[in-house]
Order: structure tokens, then C-alpha cells, then sequence
């Protein structure tokens, strides 16, 4: 399916499902807010990269408007819906600040692999013990999936781009577990280093073994 949305252009990745809170404050993204309420509509979030907009992005929700303010400006509450990929920008709208593009989406098998999926979550609680980061699911761990884990991986903006657009959840997964049998051990020796620096210029009780 081929349509055209209005575009919300931001420096973040947001996945299907994902809760996003925006405060929304400038005039053109005002409008588009408003319009996408009044017509009840969603919007695209192509993400930026280098202050380029990228050819992928979410299509989202508008499920509250959590507060307006006198000036207009709105704090709002979104949840990603599907992936587009962007086959047209549009940067001019008649009598509209904002841009839109025209855009299609991507076949996406969520189809999982449970044995992958327990290798990730357990790789991803490795990794916040090492950072000491206490965060909970709000699902059960067999519901999950790499779009509920890959914020909590440690990726880059780049990392998580290239996770947006990987089409089967099996694939999904498997980027996350090389990303996190890469980055374990360098944050597990960062820790280790970080002990090393603290303990410089304390006394310790050494021994060489009665060498």
C-alpha cells in the first residue's frame, strides 16, 4: 500500500508498540498536531541522522493529549505503529507549515524464536548489571521482542536505525545478540578498570606467592 502522511522529522528511532511522550512546541509541528487530532489521523517520524532524513520511520498514534498550554504548545502521548519507507518528500504543502511524504510499508514477519528471544533478555539483564540499571518490562518475558528490548540493548541512533529496517523478528533478534556479545565484555572491562582507578593510592594487602 502506497499513501501520503504529514511528517514529523525527529533525531530518534521509535519501534511498532513503542510509547513515545512528545512536548510539541513549534508552530509547523502545532499545526500538524492539530490537523492529525481534527482528522484523526496519523503521522510519519522519518528519522534524522546527521541532520538528514532517512529513508525509514515510524507511522504514529495520537492516543492522549496529556496537556495543552495557553501559547499551543502540547504535550502529547503517541504509540508507533508500522514501518514506511519514504518514496517521495514532500516539502511543500499548500497552506500547511509542515511536510509530508509519500511513503509504503514493508512487509514485517514478527514471527519470533523463543530460544533467540531468551538469549537477548538474558544478554540485556547481563548488560544492566554491569551498568547497575534496574528496569522492568510491563510484559511477561515470553511476550517481548526485539522492538520491547532494542532501546534497553546499549545500540547507537545508527544501530538502532539499521534494526528499523529488518523485517523478520528472527533477524531482529540476531542483531541484537552479536550487538550484545560485542559490547558485554568491553563494558564488563570498563568496570574492571574503573575498580583498578579507584583503588590507586589505597593500601593493599599483596602477595607474590612466596616467590
Amino acid at each position: 500500500m502506497t499513501n501520503f502522511i504529514s511528517i514529523f522529522p525527529l533525531g530518534i528511532v521509535v519501534y511498532p508498540g513503542e510509547q513515545l511522550n512528545l512536548h510539541v512546541f513549534e508552530p509547523r509541528y502545532k499545526q500538524l498536531i492539530v490537523a492529525s487530532l481534527a482528522e484523526q489521523k496519523p503521522f510519519g517520524i522519518p528519522v534524522v541522522i546527521n541532520k538528514k532524513i532517512m529513508e525509514y520511520g515510524t507511522l504514529v498514534q495520537i492516543k492522549k493529549v496529556e496537556k495543552m498550554y495557553d501559547n499551543g504548545e502540547m504535550d502529547i502521548i503517541t504509540v508507533g505503529d508500522s514501518i514506511f519507507r519514504v518514496l517521495e518528500h514532500v516539502p511543500d504543502i499548500p497552506e500547511k507549515l509542515y511536510a509530508g511524504a509519500i511513503v509504503n510499508y514493508p512487509e514485517n514477519n514478527d514471527a519470533g524464536n523463543g530460544r533467540l528471544l531468551q538469549e537477548v533478555l538474558h544478554g540485556v539483564r547481563e548488560l544492566h548489571a554491569i551498568l547497575q540499571i534496574h528496569k522492568s518490562f510491563k510484559k511477561e518475558d515470553s511476550q517481548l521482542c526485539s522492538y520491547d528490548l532494542a532501546h534497553h540493548s546499549g545500540l547507537s541512533l545508527d544501530e538502532e536505525y539499521e534494526l528499523l529496517h529488518l523485517f523478520y523478528e528472527t533477524q531482529r533478534l540476531e542483531y541484537l545478540k552479536r550487538h550484545l556479545h560485542k559490547v558485554i565484555p568491553m563494558m564488563a572491562e570498563m568496570e574492571k578498570l574503573k575498580e583498578r582507578v579507584q583503588l590507586n593510592g589505597h593500601f593493599r594487602n599483596l602477595s607474590a606467592d612466596n616467590l
